[in-house]
């Protein structure tokens, strides 16, 4: 994988760049097969507590299932792997510490959308802003519901907004604008690599398979909860003075 000077100065001023082809099959492999595994386990879940949504999970629709790394070994390699120090070193630094990960699904025909906001919306108060790897387990189109991006330059902000709470989905929203973005079109393995205050959304799955995505998110500094009782997400420990301090595998 190959980060070069042109990708690093488009995260620096549109806050985003793409990364084709940056996971083999066998990351691929691995990734989906986990992905299923924690599908099944959301889905059994909801018929413990007799609904089809727990938060903005829908069933049979759209999933975001977090945290799963601390049930899987093979998730941690990934996250704490050489290739995801080497995207952290051209992004936010020399220090990273794993913020947040999850799965991201849009299953087939019925997928649901997702508005435009930042990542850091969902966090709601001012922080250092992080950075979000999204990676692509499928090929993914404007037909199977990807994501799109909004560069700093149409966006008009490089920091974080306020957001409002959707009615019927529970997502939160922070950009009204007429701009489309930019979708991230590419083969499975792709990685779109974006700071947590690019403005992104993503279209519905129209197409007869689902759309699986998996994020690793990370951040220069731990970002703690507002009344300072302890981190917001994850605040393990990945690279310092740019070595990591995290045993992955290397990739």
């Amino acid at each position: 994988m190959n980060i070069t000077k042109e990708c690093k100065e488009q995260f620096k001023e549109e806050g985003y760049f793409i990364l084709e082809k940056a996971l083999n099959e066998t990351e691929l492999k691995l990734l989906r097969g986990q992905c299923q595994h924690f599908i099944n386990k959301m889905d059994a879940r909801m018929d413990e507590e007799g609904t089809d949504t727990l938060g903005i999970n829908h069933r049979g629709k759209r999933y975001f299932l977090s945290n799963c790394f601390r049930e899987s070994t093979e998730l941690r390699k990934f996250i704490f792997s050489d290739r995801m120090a080497e995207i952290c070193r051209a992004t936010i630094g020399e220090t990273a510490f794993l913020f947040w990960e999850q799965y991201v699904v849009k299953c087939a025909e019925v997928g649901m959308q997702f508005g435009w906001h930042q990542d850091s919306g969902y966090v709601g108060y001012p922080h250092t802003p992080y950075l979000t790897c999204w990676c692509a387990l499928d090929d993914v189109s404007v037909e199977n519901g990807t994501i799109y991006v909004l560069p700093f330059s149409k966006a008009g902000v490089r920091k974080m907004v306020p957001h409002e709470k959707q009615e019927g989905t529970n997502d939160k929203v922070g950009y009204f604008g007429n701009e489309p973005g930019e979708p991230v079109i590419g083969p499975a393995g792709t990685i779109a690599v974006f700071s947590s205050v690019t403005f992104h959304r993503s279209g519905p799955n129209k197409t007869d398979k689902p759309r699986r995505s998996y994020l690793a998110q990370y951040s220069p500094d731990v970002i703690m909860k507002l009344d300072k009782s302890g981190p917001w997400g994850n605040d393990e420990p990945f690279l310092k003075d740019g070595l990591r301090q995290t045993a992955g595998t290397t990739a």
